[in-house]
């Protein structure tokens, strides 16, 4: 099994166990209060100041930073697809 396959069953399971936060406020609420295990960014995401922001939350709070090629398959995998995206982020809370 590759990664991206394992990491689409994290977060198949984590949805099921309303273990997501979806989006840049509910993410950096939840680094902030130490509750995320991994956080999954878009490489497409076109906020520059939001990628460099989470990526500082990450590391200022031990979070592991994983990014997927492109928000469409992200968002697929989140059950966000019916939305047009532009970026996402996801933070796995437990899985």
């Amino acid at each position: 099994m590759d990664i991206m396959t394992a990491l689409q069953l994290v977060l198949r399971k984590s949805r099921a166990h309303s273990g997501l936060a979806r989006g840049l406020h509910e993410a950096a609420k939840v680094i902030e209060k130490h509750a995320a295990q991994l956080c999954v960014l878009a490489e497409d995401c076109d906020q520059a100041d939001y990628v460099k922001l989470v990526k500082a939350l990450c590391a200022d709070h031990n979070v592991s930073l994983i990014t997927v090629p492109n928000a469409k398959t992200l968002g697929e995998w989140a059950g966000v697809s019916d939305l047009v995206l532009s970026f996402l982020i996801l933070i796995v809370l437990f899985c």
